[in-house]
């Protein structure tokens, strides 16, 4: 792919990175107990105003991305499939008439199993969407009432086969360590998931976040360590025997099928991010710039017609990219090359020496001079490793 001659940090960087193209959907039809994304239930939506913010967003955006091609586009929410496909339609035109939208870009949409029928799944396709990431969590009716779930486990069956039916590529999302779940339940959703053969699948283990009803008041019974560490091996096992790899700490794909969008993120790519609390990583000729929407969505919109959208803006300093490569690169199981780091930070590899040979010695990073690649045992402590990267 394409890239274009930058300097950064005096010369240091040769290329920009590859771009993405970040959209935020905010509104779901009810928030889940779980749930630390910047998303709001709604009875009403208003698709129109918040489609005409969008399409202002990103032609004010332009000069920040000008020349660059877009290899990816991903909708992310809330809950994106409570979106028309017309109105999914006019955003992707709006992007591919305003930007360079590579052809054959990976377009990923998320969707929720409450909220998608054949008719909507068809009209996604035909407006130009090649993946869609279905939020599962679970296939146990029980489990996903524990979890605030709006789908049952019916509903759940009948996405993942309008999923296979439309699209060559789709995501199940699953979750485990939910409250009262056994091993063999958390086995039976995985087995229950391949049976619709699906190319891509992620599975997290269930997270108590601050400022959810979950992270104030845990929910009873929830598995102890030990059991969720023997989740998540027994999970590792199945989906290997199944043909998926497991290529990042959560997700696992069949050969070809890796989130292309994602893999961008890991790398230290580029992504502008459009809509209401959408977050922008972008590299310019003398710095790397972090960028953050307003977060609500009337006020977003408001603040768009204003021309104040972007709440907040800094430039990552030297001391910061460190850390912010490696929160990145090291999540993936077989890590990167070595001369990805000063690609992408323009600084040479030697200014992470200490942290480097520290995460060696410690048996949490592979002693590989042409890879950054963490051990097993670094990929299951991923945090201990990526705090030798903070600058104090």
């Amino acid at each position: 792919m394409a890239e274009s001659v930058v300097r950064l940090f005096n010369g240091g960087l040769q290329v920009q990175p590859p771009l993405s193209l970040y959209i935020h959907l905010p509104w779901c039809v009810r928030k889940c107990p779980y749930c630390d994304f910047n998303s709001h239930a709604a009875q009403r939506i208003p698709e129109a105003a918040y489609i005409d913010a969008l399409l202002a967003d990103l032609e004010r955006a332009l000069p920040d991305i000008w020349g660059r091609k877009i290899h990816t586009v991903f909708f992310g929410g809330g809950t994106p499939s409570l979106f028309s496909a017309e109105g999914i339609d006019r955003i992707l035109t709006g992007a591919r008439t305003l930007t360079q939208l590579a052809p054959g870009a990976e377009i990923t949409l998320e969707a929720n199993p409450g909220t998608v029928e054949a008719a909507k799944f068809k009209g996604f396709r035909e407006a130009g969407v090649t993946r869609v990431s279905l939020g599962i969590q679970s296939f146990n009716r029980r489990h996903l009432q524990a979890l605030g779930r709006i789908h049952d486990d019916t509903e759940a069956r009948r996405a993942a086969e309008l999923a296979a039916t439309h699209f060559d590529t789709f995501n199940l999302d699953l979750m485990f360590a939910l409250p009262g779940q056994t091993l063999a339940e958390a086995l039976a959703d995985l087995d229950t998931a391949l049976t619709f053969r699906p190319p891509h699948l992620s599975a997290y283990h269930l997270t108590l976040e601050p400022n959810t009803p979950f992270g104030h008041t845990a929910p009873p019974n929830l598995p102890d360590d030990d059991l969720a560490a023997d989740m998540q091996q027994a999970i590792e096992v199945r989906l290997a025997e199944a043909g998926l790899q497991h290529y990042e700490t959560s997700a696992y794909a069949r050969p070809g099928h890796a989130s292309r969008h994602n893999l961008n993120y890991w790398q230290f790519g580029d992504y502008l991010g459009i809509g209401a609390g959408a977050h922008s990583k972008l590299s310019f000729a003398d710095r790397i710039v972090r960028q953050m929407r307003v977060k609500h969505p009337q006020q977003y919109m408001d603040a768009v017609k204003a021309g104040a959208h972007i709440a907040d803006a800094r430039t990552l300093t030297r001391d910061d990219l460190p850390f912010e490569f490696m929160m990145n690169a090291l999540r993936l199981n077989e890590g990167v090359p070595t001369a990805l780091f000063e690609a992408r930070t323009g600084q040479p590899l030697i200014v992470c020496s200490a942290a480097l040979e520290q995460a060696r010695s410690r048996g949490l990073l592979e002693r590989d001079a042409t890879r950054l690649r963490p051990t097993l045992q670094g990929q299951r402590f991923l945090n201990d490793l990526l705090e030798m990267f903070l600058v104090e």
